[in-house]
């Protein structure tokens, strides 16, 4: 089959799993256009997991349709695919480059020559030979991802990659995928709990709740948010006037005060500071200060979910 450049790397609708009376992915849709790093977020039982085995086909689905590279059968999207599952498991005596022969020889898919390029890939060219008992745990993620790369996939479907990992570990891995994305010209799947390693890494995300799409786009535009609440740092020194005032002004709510002495102010319905600032001068009101609060991927999330991060 030829696949077109504009031929999402991955699509599902409407999908739908449920475990007796919960639901844990609820008519999820999801869209990752090809070259797209994107990251598929959500609390602590949101339904990543669940979604992603059912997106590969590890257990079924109640409802609901994944298409890979525009294929609908399952035996041709695991052409296209390579995964990490949650934590990788490996035969500890083996070496690495035997632990990858075994994968090709259990899958029937791919060749000495892929376990040498995946080796390379991910930095583990010239440890291949050692025991995997003696590496560590970034090393073990990373022959994970290899072990994901052997079959020369399009797709790379990473769950927490990053798990468990030091923060020299983490950069390790994140470099490595950007390197990936951009060398091999791979699009990549990648869930995690790492808001900050997210917006570091991906292009667009997607964030569940409850198994459900609560926002799913450009990063930078997500954070921007259009419609979403933004905050601004205002310097007076008369409360009850700000209050007043802001009481009066569409758009604009009290969020609370500063350790510092400031308020901090909300603005929707396209309130611009500017406008803020004339409204708050014309009401009598001594502006010293006016900073917007520039959003994370971490303030949206807390915004959108109302569970813990996991």
């Amino acid at each position: 089959m030829s696949i077109s450049a504009s031929t999402p790397a991955l699509v599902t609708e409407g999908l739908t799993r449920r475990f007796g009376a919960r639901t844990a992915v609820d008519q999820l849709t999801i869209q990752v256009e090809q070259g797209d790093v994107y990251g598929f977020l959500g609390p602590n039982g949101a339904g990543k997991t669940t979604a992603i085995r059912c997106i590969l086909g590890l257990i079924r689905k109640d409802a609901g349709a994944v298409q890979i590279f525009g294929e609908t059968d399952p035996v041709r999207q695991r052409q296209h695919v390579g995964a990490m599952v949650e934590t990788p498991h490996f035969l500890p005596w083996m070496s690495a480059r035997a632990n990858l022969e075994h994968a090709i020889a259990y899958a029937g898919q791919g060749t000495s020559a892929d376990v040498d390029k995946a080796l390379q890939l991910v930095g583990l060219w010239g440890r291949e030979s050692e025991r995997v008992q003696t590496f560590s745990l970034g090393m073990r993620q990373r022959l994970g991802i290899a072990r994901a790369l052997v079959g020369k996939p399009r797709l790379l479907v990473l769950d927490e990659p990053t798990n468990g990992l030091d923060p020299r570990g983490m950069k390790e891995v994140r470099d490595l995928l950007q390197r990936l994305a951009r060398t091999e010209q791979l699009t990549i799947f990648i869930s995690s709990h790492l808001l900050g390693e997210i917006e570091l890494l991906c292009t667009r995300v997607g964030i569940i709740e409850r198994g459900r799409m609560v926002a799913e786009g450009e990063v930078a535009e997500l954070v921007a948010g259009k419609g979403a609440v933004q905050e601004v740092e205002v310097g007076v020194d008369d409360e009850a006037g700000l209050r007043a005032a802001l009481a009066d002004l569409p758009g604009a709510s009290f969020e609370g005060g500063l350790d510092d002495g400031r308020f901090r102010v909300g603005l929707t319905d396209g309130l611009v500071v500017p406008k803020l600032t004339a409204h708050l001068v014309h009401a009598g009101l001594s502006v010293d200060a006016m900073v917007p609060v520039q959003r994370s991927l971490e303030d949206l999330f807390l915004q959108l979910t109302s569970k813990e991060l996991t």
